[in-house]
């Protein structure tokens, strides 16, 4: 068992994973930079080391500085969260190489599921069926109008490294192929470092649906499910729930097989997603794999009852899986809708400074709110907007989209802007609630009729 863990991460993961610690007995080192030194985690950890300048490539995506931590202050294991380190292949071989162990997959896993067009080749293998695109990375301009002629438009072009919507562009005709495609490569140039490019069809309309998964060391894949992420603006998820709405009991449980299926190829272990996109005639295609804990995870532990962040600890240590696929079951609804630092009346700009008075709604059975904010406290502005998560959870869906209104009408945050109305609009307009949105819904069909509401 692990004596001390070190959680490389800031922000309401970092708290989250702490809190999981303490429970389980284990002590926990926070890390944090100059710009966090007050920060929540800081606080709750039961220590606590400065690894460098507010710039989190300095400091929270330095690997040189996160393992200079964990050697001083002794920690058996680094728990990365989600973002910074979390699936950077070099780190997680640098771990290995330190005697520390990483609690996340093998290096060697994360570096083929990481690069997407080597993750798109390795499903298709294991028999996952997967969008249709070309089988090999695109440099040029030319290279990618011959490949567009082939599988036709719309289409996307994608950064092969990395996620979060960063690098992609969607190209719905011939005429604009040119200049996105320089848009992505040039963006993939500045955060990744090369000019990996892949291109696949895009199925329009999709659902965004995603299986998570949890495997030990031992052979044992299991899944908790699906959640539709479909609600999304610049491809970055904006609501979650689970489960999924509005696919037929035969396609969750091909789609869910399918994900187990593609975890035992690849011989993958500790906990990870796989991303799908479904048409309209739910067929489904695979898009990517998250090595890692996803920012929704909390939803699949409502329905679930399985807390993830301690199956990735005690899969690390070694330990079987408590679990066999027969023992999950599921119960009721749950929804996540993340609270951002950014003003959605100014083309969500993003908010940050002192925060003079704070209220999350903790009150009340089926509520869950995680966040790194506290009263008298400065978010600083060098990080990633989403401030906090709160989460939903009830026997009935319509109860749940309830109690996730109440609660967001409960919210304040005195000092920054926050996504909050975009919030409470979306959980009470009739097609969220029904589940019939797709990955555009919110730009294409939402947001015109919201911003013009709002003018």
């Amino acid at each position: 068992m692990f004596k001390k863990v070190l959680v490389a991460n800031r922000g309401e993961i970092a708290v989250r994973v702490i809190r999981a610690l303490r429970e389980m007995g284990i002590t926990s080192v926070a890390v944090f930079s100059e710009a966090d030194r007050d920060a929540l985690h800081t606080e709750l950890a039961d220590e606590a080391i400065c690894i460098g300048p507010a710039k989190g490539l300095d400091s929270y995506a330095n690997p040189v500085a996160i393992l200079s931590a964990a050697l001083v202050t002794g920690a058996d294991a680094i728990h990365p969260g989600y973002g910074f380190l979390s699936e950077r292949s070099d780190f997680a071989s640098l771990c290995d190489e330190m005697k520390i162990k990483f609690i996340g997959p093998s290096s060697d896993i994360i570096e083929n599921m990481g690069n997407k067009q080597n993750a798109r080749t390795t499903m298709r293998n294991a028999g996952v069926p997967i969008v249709p695109g070309g089988k090999n990375l695109v440099y040029t301009v030319e290279e990618a109008r011959q490949l567009a002629e082939k599988i036709g438009y719309p289409l996307m072009v994608k950064a092969a490294d990395g996620g979060g919507g960063k690098g992609m562009r969607l190209v719905y005709t011939a005429d604009e192929l040119e200049s996105k495609f320089i848009q992505a490569q040039n963006e993939t140039q500045s955060i990744y470092g090369n000019r990996n490019l892949y291109i696949e069809r895009t199925i329009y309309p999709a659902k965004h649906i995603e299986v998570q998964l949890l495997a030990d060391e031992h052979g044992k894949v299991i899944h908790l499910g699906e959640r539709d992420c479909s609600l999304q603006r610049n491809n970055q998820k904006v609501i979650e729930f689970a489960p999924a709405l509005t696919i037929s009991p035969e396609t969750r449980e091909k789609i869910c097989a399918a994900a187990v299926q593609a975890a035992e190829a690849i011989g993958y272990t500790n906990a990870g997603t796989i991303e799908f996109l479904v048409d309209e005639d739910e067929n489904f295609y695979f898009m990517e794999m998250n090595t890692r804990l996803q920012v929704e995870h909390p939803i699949s532990e409502m329905v679930t009852g399985v807390d993830i962040v301690k199956a990735q600890i005690e899969i690390a240590e070694g330990k079987p899986l408590a679990y066999e696929q027969s023992d999950i079951k599921f119960n009721g609804f749950a929804i996540e809708s993340r609270l951002n630092a950014e003003n959605p009346y100014k083309a969500f700009q993003p908010s940050s400074g002192y925060i003079s008075r704070l209220f999350l709604p903790t009150g009340g059975m089926g509520l869950r709110v995680e966040t790194g904010l506290y009263s008298d406290y400065t978010l600083p502005p060098f990080y990633d907007s989403m401030v906090a998560k709160i989460i939903t959870h009830q026997t009935e869906k319509e109860e749940a989209f309830t109690l996730m209104e109440r609660a967001l009408y409960e919210v304040v945050v005195d000092g920054i802007d926050t996504n909050v109305d975009l919030l409470e609009a979306l959980v009470t307009h009739p097609d969220v609630v029904a589940g019939n949105v797709h990955v555009k819904w919110l730009e294409e069909v939402f947001m015109p009729e919201w911003q013009e509401e709002n003018e």
